[in-house]
């Protein structure tokens, strides 16, 4: 796992929070920050999957 795995994975934990607290709070703004953060958080969670399966690949056809 890498360092973008992970700040993605916390940016979404973070999302969910916020977007749990906007409900509770019937705060729409602090909602829609939860959903954002959560797109962000897998973004850049996706990023850091393609930067390990580059690295993997690269180990496997290493002659």
């Amino acid at each position: 796992m890498n360092k973008d795995q992970v700040k993605g994975v916390g940016e979404q934990i973070k999302g969910k929070i916020n977007e749990a607290v906007g409900k509770a709070t019937n705060d729409p703004a602090k909602e829609l920050k939860g959903h954002l953060q959560q797109g962000a958080g897998k973004v850049q969670k996706a990023y850091g999957d393609a930067k390990e399966e580059a690295k993997d690949e690269a180990k496997r056809n290493k002659p």
